[in-house]
């Protein structure tokens, strides 16, 4: 059966006992009275936004911001009225140097989601103030599926932005050169100014996907 759909891509995957006592574990630990971001409407919204058939390239991050009202379910992504963190306005910093395009009033991505980039955490929950405070209880098994399967199941070329040695651990899961695999050190203040800020990841994303006959993506936010 053709994948085409999010539901067909991860049906099986949401039918294993891993995935039950995982959601599970999260709606007791916020039952307790533990703030867990993002909220549970949002968890999932990579997913929502970025349609498994629209998808052109990938950012993978690591695990939610772990403050108040930040995180919302994409990557690197905060709610509109939240100050960007550092990371993201290096990202900013390195689109505008290598795309020419202003430096946005907002820090919310989620136009690049709907413009077909899935904005993946590996993790995609956290408690507040508690950096990485789910790795480790199953979302890492769920994630990596979720790249096995687009690497499979998506034909035409799919950009992956691998930024920093987290995200570079799932090329192992990427089919090279039928996908591109774009690598950079993490876009942190610690380390950006590595070769992130001069990467030119989002020209070369469009320029591949040109060369694939696929529609180039506005890195540009409104």
């Amino acid at each position: 059966m053709s994948i085409t759909t999010w539901t067909h891509a991860l049906a099986g995957e949401k039918e294993k006992p891993y995935f039950g006592n995982l959601l599970a574990k999260i709606a007791e630990i916020r039952q307790s009275g533990t703030l867990v971001y993002p909220p549970q409407n949002d968890v999932f919204n990579a997913f929502k936004l970025t349609p498994f058939e629209n998808i052109k390239a990938v950012i993978i991050g690591q695990d939610p911001y772990h403050g108040p009202k930040q995180a919302h379910g994409l990557c690197f992504s905060v709610n509109h009225h939240v100050p960007s963190p550092p990371s993201l306005k290096n990202i900013f910093k390195a689109i505008s140097q290598d795309l020419n395009i202003p430096l946005p009033d907002h820090g919310c991505l989620e136009a690049w989601a709907r413009e077909g980039v899935l904005l993946l955490n590996t993790v995609l929950t956290v408690e507040h103030a508690k950096a990485h405070s789910h790795a480790g209880i199953g979302w890492e098994q769920f994630t990596d599926q979720v790249i096995r399967t687009i690497n499979a199941h998506i034909d035409r070329p799919v950009v992956y932005l691998l930024w920093g040695s987290h995200a570079l651990k799932k090329a192992a899961l990427i089919d090279h050169p039928k996908h591109l695999i774009l690598k950079a050190p993490h876009p942190s203040p610690l380390s950006a100014h590595r070769g992130f800020l001069t990467c030119q990841h989002f020209s070369q994303t469009n320029a591949w996907l040109k060369r694939h006959s696929v529609e180039p993506i506005n890195w540009a936010l409104s």
